[in-house]
């Protein structure tokens, strides 16, 4: 007994292949970001080598992205459709977790790509608004994890965990940083009211 020719559902097969890859660039992208986020890049040299891990891996990943819908539309069995590639829910194949990577590309698109005019909307606005690709990343991980077929199998549950468990953990330290600098900052607001008002309370007395 053969197995299936590989030539008759080849399209699958690159969508499949380019899917996996646009996800493991994105998270290194990610991985990136909360790397330059926590500051653990302590010397210019490394922050500009890890700010063009960022920027290189996010725009490889988007082509990849790009690719995994592209090529999709050769599948015969699925048989998408333009419109079930670019549409959430308009295909019956597990519509929530394929809706998830659709809004998830776009919204990946939109922030990577807003890197080239983050001069026009302003440094300040451009970060908050590149805080989302960690929602953009979120969707891309629910996207492997239910709509994958190869979810099932070992190296690819290794995959998802080795790309969401450094991310966790990176986005677990800047919030604990954000808290601690944010209490620092009411410590010495405090210090300088409390400070304030002591000449008052000796001029009153």
């Amino acid at each position: 007994m053969t197995g299936p020719d590989p030539l008759e559902y080849g399209w699958w097969l690159a969508s499949r292949a380019a899917g996996i890859v646009g996800y493991v660039l994105f998270s290194v992208a990610v991985l990136a970001g909360l790397t330059m986020a926590s500051r653990l890049a302590s010397t210019p040299a490394r922050k500009r080598a890890v700010l063009q891990v960022h920027e290189h891996a996010a725009l490889a990943g988007l082509i990849a992205i790009a690719v995994h819908g592209i090529t999709l539309l050769g599948d015969a069995w699925l048989d998408p459709g333009p419109l079930g590639v670019a549409v959430p829910f308009v295909i019956d194949y597990r519509p929530l977790a394929v809706a998830a990577g659709i809004v998830g590309a776009y919204l990946a698109a939109a922030l990577g790509l807003s890197f080239y005019i983050r001069r026009k909307v302003g440094a300040a606005r451009w970060r908050k608004l590149h805080q989302f690709t960690l929602l953009a990343w979120l969707l891309g991980f629910l996207h492997a994890l239910f709509a994958g077929t190869d979810v099932s199998t070992t190296w690819m549950q290794l995959v998802l965990l080795w790309t969401a468990g450094p991310i966790v953990v990176l986005l677990g330290a800047r919030v604990t940083a954000e808290r601690r600098k944010r209490a620092k900052a009411a410590q010495r607001a405090h210090a300088r009211a409390a400070a304030a008002q002591s000449p008052q309370t000796a001029q009153a007395a």
